[in-house]
């Protein structure tokens, strides 16, 4: 079976998938039948679906849906999804976040290079605490960016930001991406935008450097303000990020493009077909 890990996935120090999967996983046969896995389901409190496993090995996972009409006695892998999204246990947990969010799955099972099931990861409150632990160290990033590039010193805020007074520095977004981060915002995990403040203390230009996805679905859930770490400049400083939006006509976030007609690269790299 190939997995691909996304690029940056493995990088040192940054939280892995490995370090906050389950590792005790239930699973069930391919030669079980949909009797047996309807009752496993119907008597858990915890279990609406299962991996599908010969042996260790991986070969589909199976949910309640997929049983609704079938004969009770068929076997498991005539009715289980075979086309599968999977982690790899060094893949960054911040990336798979985003594959079970944007995908609208409930379990991402996580395999090694030979296809073994070697754990699970579904705990949305363990992925929230690593997105928001990871925030802070790209903030950092892009501050010593700006001082070296620029040779001065910058200074970072949390405030609330309103959305109409971002200008964004990026000119599409994946539709699919903001899907998943609606779905992000209407459940409280949605990490901080990063706005770079080039007016001063409070001033009006305040370019979005990160978290294109996550400003425009809040403004289709009508949400006014965001969350977001500020970084303050000099306003003396002409920023190329803010060449690049006045060149690409970017003013609002009303005139970055989505794109519909193509998944994002994340979720094409960890999809397998059998």
């Amino acid at each position: 079976m190939d997995v691909s890990v996304p690029d940056g996935g493995v990088a040192g120090g940054k939280p892995k998938v490995k370090d906050y999967m389950t590792r005790d996983v239930s699973t069930v046969s391919p030669d079980a039948t949909v009797e047996e896995v309807s009752r496993r389901i119907a008597e858990s409190d915890e279990h609406n679906g299962f991996p599908v496993c010969d042996g260790r090995r991986v070969e589909g996972f199976v949910t309640a849906r997929d049983m609704l009409l079938a004969d009770p006695n068929e076997p498991i892998f005539k009715v289980m999804s075979q086309e599968l999204i999977v982690a790899h246990p060094d893949m960054n947990v911040n990336d798979a976040a985003r594959v079970i969010l944007r995908s609208g799955i409930q379990k991402l099972p996580v395999v090694d290079d030979a296809g073994n099931l070697v754990g699970i990861i579904s705990n949305t409150d363990v992925i929230r605490s690593q997105i928001e632990r990871a925030t802070p160290e790209k903030v950092g990033k892009l501050m010593r960016t700006l001082e070296s590039i620029h040779d001065t010193e910058v200074e970072q805020t949390r405030r609330q930001v309103p959305l109409a007074e971002l200008t964004p520095t990026q000119g599409k977004v994946y539709a699919d991406e903001l899907e998943g981060r609606s779905y992000e915002l209407e459940r409280g995990l949605a990490e901080p935008l990063v706005v770079i403040d080039c007016g001063g203390d409070g001033g009006a230009d305040l370019l979005l450097a990160d978290g294109h996805h996550r400003a425009l679905a809040a403004d289709r859930l009508d949400i006014d303000e965001m969350d977001a770490y500020v970084i303050v400049v000099d306003e003396t400083i002409e920023l190329g990020m803010a060449k690049t939006a006045e060149k690409e006509g970017l003013r609002t976030i009303d005139d970055v493009n989505v794109v519909d007609y193509a998944r994002h690269p994340l979720v094409e790299t960890t999809k397998r077909l059998q």
